[in-house]
């Protein structure tokens, strides 16, 4: 068995995506339980993702966004001041993140989306890592099903607070 104590954490982004109404984008996960369900089930996240060989937070923010949400029509706003991290399960260890990694550090950034509702598309990676899409409130943010990034998701949605207003 893999021990989580020799595994590095792998480098990772986030993105709270602000609407004109200060509303914040959540998808609901297709490799967890209640995914294809009513949409009031399932494990919901804000987009994320690895960052490259060679990539800046900036630029893997963006195109995590494209790969996952189908767009990356939005604007980086601010940055959480330091990266967060969180440990998988430790059924998970050795299985998640490829088996190479303890979990993940996070770069977190707040962005204002440019874009239309129609401009998010789900299709457009495959395999598909969201079966649905959302609009919520920041302070709601922490209470949805968020999986085992409750803390993470509690930190951000206070601290990007000044940012869930509308444009």
């Amino acid at each position: 068995m893999t021990s989580k104590t020799t595994l590095p954490y792998r480098p990772n982004v986030g993105a709270l995506v602000f609407n004109p109404r200060g509303q914040v984008l959540v998808a609901r996960r297709t490799d967890m339980p209640g995914a294809g369900g009513p949409p009031d089930e399932g494990v919901w996240q804000c987009p994320q993702g690895g960052i490259d060989e060679g990539e800046t937070p900036q630029v893997a923010v963006l195109r995590e966004l494209h790969e996952e949400i189908g767009t990356d029509r939005a604007e980086i706003l601010a940055a959480y001041p330091e990266w967060l991290s969180y440990d998988l399960p430790a059924h998970l260890i050795g299985k998640a993140l490829g088996g190479r990694y303890r979990g993940q550090t996070q770069q977190w950034f707040a962005l204002r989306f440019t874009g239309q509702d129609g401009d998010i598309r789900l299709d457009t990676h495959q395999p598909a890592e969201f079966d649905l899409w959302k609009w919520v409130e920041l302070a709601q943010l922490p209470h949805l099903n968020v999986g085992i990034k409750k803390d993470i998701y509690t930190k951000l949605a206070a601290y990007f607070a000044p940012y869930a207003t509308a444009s």
